[in-house]
């Protein structure tokens, strides 16, 4: 009897994000099991990420992938991810996907997997993981947003984010998100004139205030409900420095605030911030060349995990870089950066045995799928950062609800051990 994981049929197809961008699609069958993925797209891409796709876009992705690719998948057994993630990196032959699209090979690697699951009859994060993956991560959730992800007048800091620190389960921790959420809208309504309760690409309000007062009001948000709900929640920031630095005058440019920062004044305002603000986690605070920095800025901050993503874009390579300066402390994980589940895997490998915390992260133009979920309780990373509000980023959230009610008591939260003083 033919085994029940055996690929039997594979397509592409071009479908549309969170955005209203075109992407790739993959749908995949056994014998037993069907399983979807699209790829989701970063707007503050890193330079050192995969290419999305080939020259001629999605179209041309998706011609390459139905004429040349899928012949090549067909009978293969879906269980093989590590092997039909090599034959994907052959098949394209550069370093970058620049032939096939690194969107089309996260996309199809996905897709493979989730149908390997299906058709074993288990979960997806058991299939990656283990029957022993059961630590749920930390929700870290974006309330308000600027930089490339909000209109001309946000903040210059491109997320103020929030995680409970100790909740009970995962519900509560999501609830807890949500609330304050909730109540940084009533708070910019009463204090922000003119405020519509806009939001940005990954759902989080996008004001026309400055960034600190924007981190003043969302420290209000965060008080109120850790006074209501009684759970700790650290406040977090990805300052995407990148889109901030000017490489030719070499400095931090903040348009809204009309201010010009070198690289020590620009640390100093990083320390400036976490001190004033407790803040716990500090997303890419200098550009993505900047080792050096991130190794002084992690140094002097104590308490606080300095997380790269432009820095690393979840390459192993370059965390291995990083972990030989002491540059940063935690690591950003978005699958379609490197472009297969396997790499993946090796760069959190890497990360959690060398002393990083991985963040499994969406993207700003996101799918509808919950995958990412199960990437981070599969490959047991202590937080997933994928946003708050918004049906795509309440599709993560809802589906980690969904583990831990399989898992039941079983299931634990994870601890990102740093505290609020």
């Amino acid at each position: 009897m033919e085994k029940q994981t055996i690929i039997k049929k594979i397509i592409a197809r071009k479908v549309f994000d969170s955005r209203g961008e075109e992407t790739i699609e993959i749908e995949v069958e056994t014998l037993s099991a069907k399983a979807i993925f699209a790829a989701p797209a970063g707007k503050s891409k890193g330079a050192k990420e995969v290419e999305y796709y080939p020259k001629g876009g999605v179209n041309e992705a998706v011609r390459i992938f139905n004429k040349e690719i899928a012949p090549k998948l067909i009978n293969l057994d879906s269980c093989n991810q590590i092997e039909i993630d090599n034959i994907l990196k052959e098949i394209d032959g550069t370093e970058r996907f620049e032939i096939i699209g690194g969107n089309t090979a996260i996309a199809t690697s996905l897709a493979i997997a989730e149908v390997a699951s299906k058709s074993l009859n288990i979960p997806l994060f058991m299939h990656l993981g283990g029957v022993f993956s059961n630590i749920l991560p930390l929700p870290l959730g974006n309330v308000l947003g600027g930089g490339k992800h909000a209109g001309e007048g946000a903040p210059d800091i491109q997320e103020y984010l929030v995680v409970p620190l100790n909740p009970r389960n995962i519900y509560e921790a999501i609830q807890a998100n949500i609330t304050v959420h909730k109540k940084l809208g009533e708070i910019l309504s009463k204090n922000v004139k003119g405020f519509t309760k806009g939001k940005g690409d990954e759902g989080a309000y996008a004001p026309n205030i400055d960034s600190l007062k924007a981190l003043e009001y969302v420290s209000e948000a965060v008080n109120e409900t850790m006074d209501n709900l009684g759970i700790k929640i650290g406040i977090g920031l990805d300052v995407a420095a990148s889109s901030l630095w000017n490489e030719k005058e070499k400095v931090y440019f903040y348009s809204r605030e009309n201010i010009k920062l070198n690289t020590e004044e620009q640390i100093e305002r990083m320390l400036y911030l976490i001190d004033k603000y407790k803040i716990v986690y500090l997303e890419d605070p200098l550009h993505e060349d900047d080792f050096e920095g991130f190794s002084e800025l992690t140094k002097r901050s104590k308490n606080t995990l300095i997380c790269g993503d432009d820095l690393f874009t979840t390459r192993k390579e370059l965390l291995e870089k990083g972990y030989s300066m002491k540059a940063g402390n935690a690591i950003i994980i978005k699958p379609n950066q490197v472009g297969t589940l396997t790499d993946t895997y090796k760069t959190i490998d890497f990360a959690k045995k060398h002393g990083y915390t991985p963040v499994a992260s969406h993207r700003s133009g996101e799918t509808e799928y919950g995958y990412l979920a199960h990437i981070a309780v599969g490959f047991n990373c202590s937080m997933i950062k994928a946003g708050v509000m918004g049906g795509e980023r309440i599709a993560k959230a809802n589906e980690l609800i969904r583990i831990s009610e399989y898992l039941g008591n079983f299931a634990k939260m994870a601890s990102l051990g740093v505290e609020i003083k």
